[in-house]
């Protein structure tokens, strides 16, 4: 009978002995050797003419051979070993921060998988990395590095090179789609890292399905984590984002790798997040903080800046101004802004913090601290289109709204969660994040009453360290010491005095 039009076969060969099989075995059912089962996919084209497929290794004969693995003692694997053969430097103040991220360096022999919105500035990080890698470092020479695109040609790569003044003589671009190509050529320029733009554009001919199908998108992947390991190149690999912001291809595809980061940011802004979500080789609480210019990405020196509005401490305007020290990664800082407008005819709106969470705070302000907000319209903002969803914001939120509230301005950093008790409770590493007020000029910083002892013990001079167990406690803290608010204390005490615990 005729075969069904369109139909693909599979077959499963050993390549061992080359006996074939209809379906998987886990061995051999001719020579009985385990895992050496590969597939073949036979389309109608290659029927026509006669010809056959390809196992998914095929054109990758010149790796090193498995071999028969044996267990080795941890002590002869790291014995004489440095740093520099664990790691890959990347010098000069961008490296630096990228290499920060991915854990110290960059790991020889891994597989490294960089998502991000279109036009994000992937293919421009990337290329970057590239030129430091090639440009080698006081410990390396110049070596020579494959950037392989699947989207752009040469010469585009080529004019985006030239904008960026990257003129490394080590640097080799390539356009192909096909990844049997991509690695042969690889194999005979023996580069210090292969960088592939993107992995939703390489395909394997042996593989059933177009470029960026689920199957395509696996098998490619574990390809190129098979040349990585064998042949201890770093592999870097761009993946497009699905609209909810995975990474689009099968989920198994962020398993295969060593380290996934995401590159971020939002739409009208130049700072670029670079964050790690998964790192084999080193910690995922770490953040790389970009800007994006006509030259590229440039490392922000004082990250604090672009969550910050630029403030005044003799103007007159800063009333309803708070500051939260959110870690996001190993550093973020968030500027809460609050306005309180008596007669507005919108209620409430907030921008960067949960309608929820900025629901119940007001609540518990009006209950368990007495402030009488109810006609107020409430407006909160976080600086710069940043997003607040840790918890360690809420202290700030409702020290925002009280000081727009009581037109009270005061330079004080607040990180505390807010219970439906009013009662404050701690959050996780306060000394990294004293600290940080600390360094941003702060002269206050408000904490829970159970860590004040611990803290005041840093031995940070040029910041008080304020205790407090409740919400009462935080507004008679903050607000008491200005001579020229005398009369907004004496409301706040008038009004605090109708609430009965």
């Amino acid at each position: 009978m005729n075969k069904k039009k369109g139909k693909v076969k599979t077959s499963w060969v050993c390549e061992s002995c080359g006996h074939s099989e209809g379906q998987w075995w886990g061995s051999c059912r001719a020579c009985n050797k385990v895992g050496t089962m590969r597939r073949f996919s036979e389309g109608p084209e290659s029927r026509a003419s006669g010809g056959g497929g390809g196992s998914e290794g095929a054109g990758l004969a010149w790796l090193p051979e498995q071999g028969v693995a044996q267990p080795l003692k941890l002590s002869s694997v790291i014995d004489g070993i440095t740093h520099q053969q664990w790691r890959i430097s990347l010098p000069g103040l961008f490296g630096n921060e990228v290499g920060r991220v991915l854990g110290g360096g960059l790991a020889p022999g891994s597989l490294i998988l960089i998502g991000g919105d279109p036009g994000i500035g992937k293919s421009t990080l990337l290329l970057q990395i590239a030129s430091i890698i090639a440009d080698g470092n006081d410990l390396a020479q110049p070596a020579p590095v494959l950037y392989v695109s699947g989207e752009e040609s040469v010469d585009q790569i080529g004019s985006r090179a030239d904008r960026m003044k990257i003129e490394t003589d080590e640097l080799y671009l390539f356009s192909s789609s096909d990844l049997q190509d991509i690695l042969t050529k690889a194999h005979r320029l023996s580069p210090r890292a292969l960088i592939i733009d993107s992995i939703q554009t390489v395909y394997l001919k042996e593989v059933t399905g177009s470029a960026g199908g689920l199957t395509q998108v696996k098998e490619c992947t574990s390809t190129l984590l098979r040349f990585a390991k064998k042949s201890n190149v770093p592999v870097f690999l761009v993946g497009h984002v699905t609209k909810a912001g995975d990474i689009a291809g099968p989920r198994v595809l962020e398993h295969i790798v060593d380290v996934v980061l995401y590159m971020e940011g939002e739409e009208h802004s130049t700072y670029r997040l670079l964050r790690s979500v998964k790192n084999r080789f080193g910690s995922t609480d770490e953040l790389g903080v970009f800007e994006m210019s006509q030259a590229g990405l440039e490392v922000v020196s004082n990250p604090s800046g672009i969550y910050l509005s630029q403030q005044n401490t003799d103007s007159d305007v800063l009333a309803g101004l708070a500051v939260a020290v959110v870690m996001d990664g190993s550093r973020s800082f968030i500027e809460v802004q609050a306005l309180c407008a008596t007669g507005s005819t919108v209620s409430r709106h907030v921008n960067g913090v949960q309608a929820s969470r900025a629901d119940m705070i007001i609540a518990v302000l009006m209950k368990q601290a007495g402030l009488r907000i109810q006609e107020s319209g409430i407006f909160l903002n976080v600086a710069n289109g940043m997003a607040l969803s840790e918890t360690a914001g809420d202290l700030a939120i409702a020290a925002a709204i009280c000081s727009s509230f009581l037109s009270f301005h005061s330079r004080c950093g607040i990180h505390r969660e807010i219970g439906l008790g009013g009662l404050n409770s701690t959050v996780p590493r306060m000394e990294k994040r004293v600290s940080t007020v600390a360094k941003l000029g702060f002269t206050k910083c408000v904490v829970p009453k159970s860590v004040e002892k611990s803290l005041k013990s840093l031995g940070l001079k040029e910041i008080e360290i304020i205790g407090c167990k409740n919400l009462k406690e935080l507004i008679n803290s903050v607000f008491r010491d200005n001579q020229s608010n005398q009369t907004f204390f004496s409301v706040l005490s008038f009004q605090l005095s109708t609430f009965k615990a």
